[in-house]
């Protein structure tokens, strides 16, 4: 087999830009609804924010350490961030023409405004003036910065207004913090449609009433990122307390992105830039108001201005089930969230808590929502008499307090609450309930793609499988006994757990395929998942490749391997589909000589995935599930609407759709779940037994 000299690969980092500038092309598509693009516009500055808090703060870290070693791609930290600079700058220009020459004028048709100053009605100014005087003002704190009273310490993402004053002959600067506890968006009074203005704009019409004895002669508007990464010590003797103490840190880190209004005033922006210690490559200048994250409120005006919401049905595997526990015992049970209702899972760990002959019920939490029906079903669980042991990762970032207050709910019920182990982030996921039967102990599980969040459940399309099947029970109690205990992690019969084996699994599965190839035997490799950075794994895939076998590889997001490069890549292609609802699944198919191995799982294909986190794959072995996951896998590849295809040069191009249907594979599975659910209906019609349920 044909060995490559060179190794192609894209730099993570500028991989993750091209993801957000997909992102971006839907909200400059003119086919979606005008609310709709403005969600999307809203994401890519959320998705920013959190590029620049976590990964742009990690190479500012490593340039400051000395580090010089090139990734990869052979970039070093030093020349990443030049690369960076560029490709945000860039970025940042088209998301405000998108938002000023493209959403601004839809809006505008659709009898939504948002005026300038000068474009105020007098009613609008006497509304403003006193919104001012009775909501604003009564919550402001003007802050001066002088000898006596030091530059404020910003909180990470605040909009504020910085000032330039002068009094008697002599310049003073002060700062003026927009409140976050107020709405950003203020409505206007309008004779015609809704207008709207931003805080801070109406805020600067009456900066002169916090400033009376001060000219001003010059205001912006700016922001500041800061580091968001935690630093924690996992060798503390309380995590948690760690945990908590870390995330006071994350509000003050050092400032890596300084946000400035554009044509600001050349003293004032001296005068930040000094005061926040940052180099002017960190400096943005923004043509429009700062902080894009307000275009979430405009989308959430008006549901016909959106597209129509996928509202999930009763999954069909579970349509007219009175009893889960004998529904999944007569055999595995699928469900594709949004499409299909996340409530059968939520419904599966009511029924555990409240049933007499469950013994025990252990769970891992990655991420759960604000009000969660899953934690409320353990801790009456628990109530109830059960074990109940659950593992939440404190770790999962940016949800770490929640999930603080979670396990702490749930230590106060009675559960047996672990925070994950020392150097690993535990993210797979995985519900075990033990329940005692006429014939004995009979373990019940779900194992999914996704988090037990009912929230995101209806935004992020997973797949969970209910299986009892004896050797997945075995293996789950295997796993969480190493969770909780120092059980040696064992030789798993059906599941595939990192960091100890999933590696190895795909290096073994590759090699497979390799050999199959060169056999003459049905070969060829599918995956969907939301990154793809591992460079062993990528190495490997350029090796199948080169022995002739077909790689199908659809990756939402960052893609560091280079495809249909000749001699090294040109059986693999490399899909990305961004649409209504985020992607999240992940699935893995090997042909395996024409008896293909279907598995999902929780895992990416980066290192962190495979190495320093707790993770699962678990084979589908029913067969109506296979069909149903195959099917959903045709529908990806077909897809000429959400999918674009990557290039060797590193472009996304929309499929040619010339002699071709349009197909949306989100709606197309959407479709088919609801016709699942009115055959069921149909069925129970024709046998005299119509489901009441």
């Amino acid at each position: 087999m044909k060995k490559t000299t060179a190794f192609p690969y894209t730099n993570r980092e500028l991989s993750w830009l091209d993801f957000n500038a997909r992102v971006l092309e839907e909200a400059y598509e003119k086919e979606n609804p005008i609310l709709e693009r403005c969600k999307f516009l809203g994401i890519t500055a959320s998705n920013l924010d959190e590029f620049f808090m976590v990964r742009v703060a990690g190479l500012q870290e490593q340039v400051r350490s000395g580090y010089k070693e090139p990734d990869p791609a052979g970039l070093t930290p030093s020349a990443q961030l030049r690369r960076l600079e560029e490709a945000v700058h860039a970025f940042v220009e088209r998301q405000y023409n998108c938002f000023a020459r493209s959403l601004l004028p839809q809006l505008k048709k659709q009898g939504i405004t948002l005026p300038g100053t000068e474009e105020l009605t007098p009613d609008q100014r006497d509304f403003i003036a006193e919104y001012f005087e009775k909501v604003l003002f009564p919550v402001l704190t003007p802050l001066a910065v002088d000898r006596s009273r030091p530059f404020p310490m910003l909180s990470n993402k605040s909009l504020n207004l910085g000032l330039r004053l002068k009094k008697d002959g002599e310049t003073a600067f002060a700062v003026v913090q927009v409140p976050s506890i107020l709405p950003r968006l203020v409505e206007l009074p309008s004779e015609k449609g809704r207008a709207f203005i931003l805080q801070e704009a109406l805020l600067s019409l009456h900066l002169g009433d916090l400033f009376e004895l001060h000219d001003i002669d010059a205001a912006a508007s700016f922001r500041v990122t800061r580091n968001g990464d935690l630093s924690i010590d996992e060798e503390a003797e309380d995590l948690l307390i760690e945990i908590q103490q870390s995330i006071k840190k994350r509000k003050r880190g050092k400032p890596v992105r300084l946000e400035l209004s554009r044509h600001c005033d050349r003293e004032l922006r001296e005068f930040l830039t000094e005061m926040l210690h940052v180099d002017e490559r960190d400096i943005y200048e923004v043509p429009g108001p700062l902080d894009l994250t307000f275009c979430f409120k405009l989308s959430g005006l008006d549901d016909r201005l959106r597209l129509p919401p996928v509202t999930p049905v009763t999954p069909a595997d579970f349509w007219g089930v009175a009893d889960p526990f004998e529904a999944i015992r007569e055999r595995d049970r699928f469900v594709h969230h949004p499409y299909e209702s996340f409530d059968c899972v939520v419904d599966f760990v009511r029924r555990a808590a409240e049933d007499p002959d469950v013994l025990a019920i252990k769970q891992t939490l990655y991420r759960v929502s604000g009000q969660s029906p899953i934690i409320a079903a353990l801790m009456k669980a628990a109530d109830n008499g059960k074990q109940v042991t659950v593992l939440v990762e404190l770790k999962a970032r940016f949800d770490e307090e929640n999930n603080i207050h979670w396990a702490l709910k749930l230590e106060e019920a009675g559960c047996h609450v672990l925070y994950g182990l020392a150097g690993l982030k535990t993210h797979c996921k995985i519900l075990l309930v033990v329940r005692r039967e006429e014939d004995g102990l009979r373990r019940y599980l779900h194992l999914g793609t996704g988090n037990y969040n009912d929230s995101t459940a209806r935004l992020y399309t997973d797949m969970g499988m209910f299986t009892c099947r004896e050797s997945y029970g075995a293996d789950a109690s295997s796993l969480f006994n190493v969770l909780t205990g120092y059980s040696r992690p064992p030789q798993y019969s059906r599941l595939v757990a990192a960091p100890e084996g999933m590696r190895p699994f795909f290096y073994r599965m590759i090699e497979k395929e390799i050999q199959n190839a060169s056999h003459g035997l049905p070969s060829g490799i599918f995956a969907k998942v939301n990154s793809l950075v591992d460079p062993a794994v990528i190495a490997r895939l350029y090796e199948a490749s080169q022995a002739g076998v077909p790689v199908t590889l659809v990756v939402r997001g960052i893609c560091c391997l280079v495809p249909g490069l000749p001699g090294i890549s040109s059986h693999i292609r490399v899909f990305s589909i961004v649409g209504q609802l985020l992607e999240h699944s992940r699935i893995f198919r090997f042909e395996n000589g024409g008896n293909s191995k279907l598995y999902l799982g929780s895992a990416d294909l980066m290192p962190r995935n495979l190495d320093r986190r707790v993770e699962l794959l678990f084979p589908v072995e029913d067969e109506d599930i296979r069909r149903r996951v195959d099917e959903a896998i045709g529908l990806f590849l077909a897809d000429t609407v959400n999918a674009r295809e990557l290039h060797a040069d590193g472009t996304y191009e929309l499929p040619d759709r010339r002699g071709r249907q349009a197909v949306n594979s989100q709606l197309e599975l959407y479709r088919l779940a609801r016709e699942a659910v009115a055959r069921r209906e149909r069925e129970a019609a024709e046998a005299g037994s119509p489901y009441e349920g």
